[in-house]
C-alpha cells in the first residue's frame, strides 16, 4: 500500500492538560510512538477503507483529513501522560506505515466499552467489556485481543483463554505482525499465536504489506499509554516465520552441499550456506525423496531481474511447468523485462494456471521467506508471512496460450528448484511431512 501524504491541522486547544510520560523506558529496541504530551505522530481517521481514501484527489483527501481531526478534537485528550478518548469521533493513526513489526501499549477501559486497535489500517485486535452478556452472542465473554474481524472459525478470531485484567486496571498488549501472521500477548499470556489476519476490507486479497496503527473509539471511555513500536528487519521477520513450530520441519539442506540431492547437480554450487543456481545454468535441482503432501519452507535471493522456479511433486525429467504438479515462479516480479507477462507467471504463481497476488516481494538483493503448503490438489504459497496464491488445481479449466498440463494431477514426486541461468539463491530449506488426502475421483 503506498503511502499518502498526510495533511494535519494544528492540534492547538485539542491537548486539555499534560504531563510528562509515565516514568518508563521502552524495551530495547523500541520506541515511543506517543510523547505523552502531544499528537505529532498522528492523524485523524474514522472507519474507513485505506484504498479508498488513497485513490481521492489530493483535495478531497485533505478536506476529509482535515475534517477528521476537527472531530477528533472534540473527544481526544491527554491527561498525565495518557491518551484518552470519551468513546466517541473519529480514530487517531499513526502518520508512519508499518511492515514488519512489534506493538507494545497499555489501555484501561470501563463498562459496556468496545474498542480495538487497527492493524496496517485493518480491524481488528478487539477490546471490549468481558463482563457485558449483551454482547456474549458475539464473543465478549471470550475476552479482549482475538482478531475478531477475521472469518468466523478462523484461527486468531477468538482468543484462546479470556485474559483481560478486571475492569479499571491497565492491560498490556504485546502484538506481532510479520507480513499478515499476527501474534498478541495480553498481560503476558499468549492469546493469538501466528494467525492470518484478513484483508476486511477485500476478503479476496491479502492483507496490506504495510499500513498504520489506529487507535479504535466507539462505546465508553478507553486511555492508552506507553505506546512504543519495534520494527523488525527483514532478518528478524524471516527469523520469526522460520522459527515458528520449526521442530516440525526436517532440513533438507546441510548448508554445506548438495548431498541428498539430485537432477542437475553441476549447474548448482553452495556459497555463504545457500544453494545457489550458476548463472548461464539451469535445469532441475530435485530431492532424493519424494513427497505427496507436504509444507516446504525456504529463503530465496533474487538478483534484478532473475528467475527461477519450484518445481513441484516433479517426475524427475520434462519441463516442471507441465510435466510436474506445477512451477511455482520464483521471479522478480517487478523488474521492468518483465512488465507485460501474463498474470500467471509472476512471482508465487503456479506457472500458467493460478495467479497469485502481487506487491510483497522484497527488493532484489534481499532475502525473502517462503512456505508453500502441497495438500491433495490445493495449494498455498505464503511470501513474506503474506498469502498470496491459495488455489486448488483441479478447478483450474483455462491455461495461458490453452496448454494443457499433463502433470497437474500428479499425487506425489520430487521437490525442487527450476533454474532459468539466473543466480537465485536458497537456503534454510526444510519440510513437514503431511498426511495422505484421498484424491478426489474426477
Amino acid at each position: 500500500m503506498i503511502s499518502f501524504r498526510i495533511h494535519l491541522l494544528s492540534i492547538a486547544g485539542l491537548l486539555l492538560a499534560t504531563s510528562p510520560l509515565a516514568a518508563q523506558q521502552p524495551p530495547a529496541g523500541f520506541e515511543f510512538i506517543f510523547d505523552g504530551k502531544s499528537l505529532d505522530r498522528w492523524h485523524a481517521r474514522p472507519h474507513f477503507d485505506p484504498a479508498r481514501l488513497e485513490a481521492m484527489p489530493d483535495d478531497q483527501r485533505r478536506e476529509k483529513l482535515d475534517e477528521w481531526m476537527a472531530d477528533a478534537k472534540k473527544h481526544w485528550s491527554i491527561e498525565k501522560g495518557e491518551l484518552v478518548n470519551d468513546g466517541q469521533g473519529a480514530y487517531l493513526v499513526t502518520n508512519r506505515d508499518y511492515t514488519d513489526y512489534e506493538l507494545r501499549l497499555e489501555y484501561k477501559t470501563v463498562p459496556r466499552a468496545d474498542s480495538g486497535i487497527y492493524l496496517k489500517g485493518t480491524p481488528q485486535v478487539q477490546i471490549w467489556d468481558y463482563t457485558d452478556p449483551s454482547k456474549f452472542n458475539i464473543g465478549a465473554d471470550l475476552g479482549s485481543g482475538g482478531l475478531w474481524n477475521n472469518s468466523p472459525g478462523a484461527p486468531g478470531k477468538d482468543p484462546f483463554v479470556l485474559a483481560d485484567k478486571p475492569l479499571g486496571q491497565w492491560n498490556q498488549f504485546h502484538i506481532r505482525q510479520v507480513g499478515a501472521r499476527t501474534t498478541v500477548f495480553l498481560n503476558d499470556i499468549l492469546i493469538v499465536d501466528n494467525a492470518i489476519m484478513e484483508n476486511f476490507w477485500d476478503r479476496g486479497a491479502p492483507l496490506f504489506r504495510s499500513g498504520p496503527i489506529e487507535l479504535q473509539t466507539h462505546g465508553g471511555e478507553i486511555r492508552w499509554r506507553n505506546i512504543c513500536v519495534k520494527e523488525l528487519s527483514p532478518k528478524e521477520a524471516n527469523a520469526v516465520l522460520q522459527d515458528h513450530q520449526g521442530q516440525a520441519f526436517t532440513p533438507l539442506f546441510n548448508g554445506e552441499n548438495l548431498s541428498g540431492w539430485q537432477g542437475s547437480v553441476e549447474n548448482y554450487e553452495v556459497v555463504d550456506g545457500a544453494i545457489r543456481c550458476k548463472e548461464g545454468k539451469g535445469g532441475m535441482l530435485l530431492t532424493k525423496d519424494e513427497y505427496a503432501n507436504f509444507i516446504v519452507r525456504l529463503e530465496f535471493r533474487l538478483p534484478p531481474g532473475g528467475n527461477n522456479g519450484l518445481a513441484i511433486r516433479s517426475p524427475g525429467d520434462g519441463d516442471p511447468a507441465y510435466a510436474a504438479m506445477c512451477e511455482l515462479q520464483v521471479l522478480d516480479s517487478e523488474h521492468p523485462k518483465y512488465a507485460k507477462l501474463d498474470a500467471r507467471q509472476y512471482h508465487g504463481s503456479a506457472y500458467g494456471m493460478a495467479a497469485a497476488h502481487r506487491g510483497f516481494l522484497r527488493d532484489a538483493g534481499e532475502w525473502n521467506f517462503q512456505q508453500v503448503t502441497v495438500d491433495s490438489s490445493t495449494i498455498k504459497v505464503e511470501l513474506n508471512g503474506n498469502l498470496i496464491l491459495d488455489t486448488d488445481l483441479n478447478e483450474v479449466t483455462q491455461y495461458m496460450a490453452d496448454r494443457p498440463h499433463e502433470g497437474k494431477d500428479r499425487t506425489s514426486g520430487f521437490f525442487g528448484f527450476a533454474g532459468h541461468n539466473d543466480p537465485v539463491e536458497f537456503r534454510n530449506i526444510s519440510i513437514r511431512v503431511l498426511p495422505d488426502t484421498e484424491v478426489p475421483k474426477k
